[in-house]
């Protein structure tokens, strides 16, 4: 299985956001120990970094250094950008993130805001959700 993290994922993890961080980290977990191909957007690392680095830039970098030891970067062109911007979705962020998960053909994009992904060719699911199917 192929899949797309969000950047909601993440920052969970990065940040340790409660409620949200165990689902994140377990899922994480999972595309760690190699039970599924786990894909991340350029851009998503961008925010990442500079939302984490609010905890200090070393640590924001380690995390997406660790992350990037089992997370291949989606590769997008400038195709893909334009894809985005046709997609009828109402933040563009969102509608990057389903052409990134195209780009790279994900089966899933894994988030915690599954209701932004309602009108997306690829499917949406929680962290807990996607574990709940596909875990081990």
């Amino acid at each position: 299985m192929n899949v797309l993290v969000d950047t909601d994922v993440l920052l969970d993890v990065a940040l340790d956001r409660t409620p949200w961080a165990d689902d994140s980290l377990a899922f994480l977990d999972h595309c760690q120990a190699g039970r599924c191909s786990c894909r991340v957007s350029w851009h998503s690392l961008a925010t990442v970094f500079y939302v984490a680095s609010g905890a200090g830039s070393s640590r924001a970098r380690e995390f997406i250094r660790e992350l990037l030891d089992f997370a291949e970067v989606a590769p997008v062109a400038h195709q893909d950008m334009l894809l985005a911007l046709e997609l009828e979705m109402a933040e563009l962020e969102d509608a990057m993130q389903i052409a990134a998960a195209m780009a790279c053909r994900a089966t899933r994009i894994v988030t915690r805001n599954i209701k932004d992904f309602r009108n997306s060719p690829v499917r949406a699911a929680t962290p807990a959700k996607f574990l709940k199917e596909f875990g081990t």
